[in-house]
Formats: structure tokens, sequence, C-alpha cells
């Protein structure tokens, strides 16, 4: 398409009330009267998914009547937004929104009756999230003077594989997604997609992990050939750290592709870690923008990294809730099974590793993952290699990396990352870093993290400018 065409992806909390969504219903609308065709992702309602996923535990528990409360009260906040929105009490929306209640209240009971939570029913109950906030974000794109049509991300053609929870798509979604969405946007009617889902090719509803509207958002800029995918967030794009903990934390104006890959990996909460993966190929670039300040430019995301002369560190992020597994004993040493052994143990587990760092005169391999994976963690790795190894697991622990691709080449910046933890007496328990040289991460003492990324983010200087 030659012409401009934006997908526009809306955050949780801007969609959280019908205020929420009438404001973000009016930025598409500047774009769209501007002469720019849009697409609109949305997430669901900000707290909905927790809630959804709280009340299919309740079901399965057997507290039928907790769950059925917490729909009740869903179907109310959903009611109360196309209300304000200006739906009448008749109108399609709200039917469409009480039909969809009706659904959800069976589909809750079904897994009361069976008191079981397969990874399939889970994933039909949590989209239910972003299948109730599209119709509302329609209604206030046609109040707002625009023709507007809601689909899931199944109907906008988003295929995936059958990994329920964390779904991926298949190679014919493109094509499918062109197909569905282009006669829409030449007819001048504004698609509205239900972000975070897909559907199998036998028509079950998937999901594509958490933040998995942002994913949503890029493939189908992909499919369309997008200009850019605008990411509405509640604050300015990518900063160089937690606001909350630092704070003269500052917008980073560029990244690459690689760069936000590695934030979004190492905990920073920007993007869905495989948002960026469709727009790769294309070179398309994704703008994350604050809703509040819709003209700032934000965080541009792009193929190129931008480096900046003195500034080799982007950002500096953090994971907490962090668990330490070490396998030590003489048998580690210099025996590639053994190595093979954890990590096949691991695989077969789902656990996704943090870091992995290991020493071979200490004979030792120390392995970091989320402390809700510890346990798992441990048993498979008792489990799967030999009975002379010790495998030990320390708690309360956090992961704090740097990212930047100056680093690439550049002395001293590791120096400068130790010298600060040093200075602010943080003791170091596993370092680690990748040979594409984009982040170095070092584990901490979670009680230390907060202290640590104060230190490290004033060593680099990145509170003074991280903009050209």
């Amino acid at each position: 398409m030659n012409e401009s065409l934006l997908v526009m992806k809306y955050g949780g909390t801007n969609m959280q009330d019908a205020r929420a969504v009438r404001h973000s219903a009016s930025l598409a609308a500047r774009s769209i009267r501007e002469g720019v065709k849009v697409v609109v992702v949305v997430s669901a309602m900000a707290g909905v998914t927790n809630q959804l996923l709280k009340l299919a535990d309740a079901a399965q528990s057997g507290d039928i009547a907790s769950a059925n409360d917490e729909i009740a009260a869903m179907r109310t906040r959903h009611f109360t937004a196309a209300q304000e929105l200006g739906a009448a009490p008749d109108s399609d929306t709200v039917r469409e929104i009480r039909e969809m209640h009706e659904t959800l209240r069976q589909a809750v009971y079904g897994v009361y009756l069976l008191r079981e939570l397969t990874p399939r029913s889970r994933d039909l109950i949590v989209a239910f999230g972003e299948r109730l906030s599209a119709p509302l974000m329609k209604l206030a794109l046609e109040q707002d003077g625009l023709r507007a049509h809601h689909l899931s991300g199944g109907e906008a053609g988003i295929v995936t594989d059958t990994h329920f929870g964390n779904a991926r798509p298949l190679t014919g979604t493109y094509e499918r997604i062109k197909d569905r969405l282009s006669g829409l946007l030449s007819a001048g009617v504004t698609p509205v997609v239900a972000g975070f889902m897909g559907e199998t090719e036998k028509g079950a509803i998937t999901t594509l992990g958490r933040g998995g509207t942002d994913f949503s958002a890029t493939i189908i800029g992909k499919a369309l050939s997008a200009t850019e995918v605008w990411g509405w967030k509640d604050v300015d794009g990518v900063m160089s750290a937690d606001p909350r903990v630092v704070a003269d934390a500052r917008n980073v104006d560029v990244l690459s592709y690689g760069e936000v890959m590695e934030l979004a990996y190492f905990g920073a909460k920007v993007l869905h870690p495989l948002a960026v993966t469709p727009l790769q190929d294309s070179g398309i670039p994704l703008r994350l923008k604050n809703s509040a300040d819709p003209d700032f430019a934000g965080t541009l995301v792009q193929a190129q990294p931008r480096d900046e002369a003195g500034h080799p560190v982007k950002a500096v992020t953090a994971i907490r809730n962090v668990s330490i597994i070490n396998v030590s004993g003489a048998g580690v040493l210099g025996i590639p099974e053994v190595i093979a052994s954890v990590f096949d143990a691991i695989a077969r587990e789902n656990v996704t590793l943090l870091m992995v760092s290991q020493s071979s005169s200490m004979s030792n391999v120390s392995l970091a993952v989320q402390t809700t994976d510890a346990e798992r963690t441990l048993n498979a790795l008792r489990a799967g290699v030999s009975l002379e190894l010790k495998v030990e697991q320390q708690d309360h622990v956090a992961v704090l990396a740097i990212v930047g691709s100056g680093m690439r080449g550049q002395k001293g910046v590791s120096a400068r990352l130790f010298t600060a933890l040093a200075a602010a007496d943080v003791n170091i328990l596993m370092i680690s870093q990748g040979s594409s040289e984009l982040n170095v991460s070092v584990a901490v003492e979670a009680e230390h993290v907060d202290e640590a990324t104060r230190a490290v983010h004033a060593a680099f200087n990145l509170g003074r400018s991280v903009t050209a």
C-alpha cells in the first residue's frame, strides 16, 4: 500500500474506562482525519486479564460463587463503559457484551463441573478481556463520526500453532490478515482487532503470551506493510530505567530492534519480547508513544541502532523474583554430556533461562530462573542429572542488565558497571555477557537491586541525556 497506514495498539490503561476509550479513539481519529488509514488493536481493560485468570482458578477449585461474582462485576464494568460511550440499552454493542458474558459464564461453569482447567480452556476464558473491549472501541470511533468494524484475532486472520498460552503465528497468517483487513480499509472502515489472541486452524482460541497485544499489532503491521506500528502507553516510550526507582530516568529516543528485545527480555515492561520479530524482515519501524502527550515523538524502534559517543549503554533494567540454581561437583568438570543433560532437563520443562554462567575451576554451572519456575527446575535437574552432582537453590535474587549496542567493541564498559556496583557495596552473585555485546547482566541480592540500578544509571550518565 503506498498511502500511509498505521497500526495503533492500545494498552490496558488506555482502555480502562469510557473516558480512556474515548481518548484513545480520538487519537486514532486524529490520524484518520489527516488521510491516514488506521488499524486499531486493543488490550483488555486494565486488570481484566488478571480477573479472568483468577475466576478461572476459582472455578477449577470449586468456588463457582466467587467466579460468578467476578463475572457479574466485569459485566457491570463493561456495560457502564458502553452506556457512558453512548450505547442505548437495546444497541448491538450492549447485546454483544451481554452475549459474551453469557458465553464466558458457560465456559467457566464447564471448568467448575470438570474441576479441570486445561491450557486450552484457560486461553478461551482469558481472551474474553480483549474480545469485550473491541466493541467499546468500535462504539467510541463511531461516536466520533467514523465507520468501524471489530474482529477477534482469529477473525482478523491470526492463525497460530496449538501452543496454548504462548502461541506463535503460522506462515499463512500474513496473507490471511491482508485478505481480511484490506477490504475494510479500502472501503473506509477502520478495523478494531482484539489483541493478544488468535486461533488454531481448527478454530480454537489461543493467546500469544502476556503482553501479546503488542505482538498482535506487529503481526498485523507486517501483513499490511504498515508505514509504522504505534504502541500507545501511559509513559513517554522507553525510559533509561524504571522511573519509580530512578528519579532522573529519561526517555530514550531511538532503539534498535535488538536493543528493545534485550530490554523486554530483561524485565523492562515495554513490549512483548517477540513483538519486534515480525517487523525485522520488513524493516517497519515501531514507535512507542504516550497517550497523555500525543505530540511527543516517544521512542522510535528501528533496524539500525544509533550510537552516541559517550553513551555505550542506553538503559538499565532489572528482573525481580529470581532464583539461582547451582549444579556443582567434580562430575561437571569438562564433561559435555553433563552440561547437555542439564539443558535437556530444563528444555523438557519449558523453563526460560535468564542467565547461564559456568565456572570450570569451581566445577559448577549456575542458572538464573524466575522464582516461580525454580521448584520445577530443581526437580527436573535432580531427576535428569547424575547422582554425584549437587543441585542447590538460592532465592531472593534479582538480575540487573545494561543494554546498548554501543557496548560492542568499547573497552571499559564492564569495568564501569562493576566499579559502580562495588562503590554501592552491592555483592555480585553471577555474571553473564552475550557474544552479541548488546547486554551485560549480573545477578545481585534482591534487597540491593534498587540501589544497584541507581548506581549503574548514574555511572553511565543516563540521567543527563540519552538523546542526540
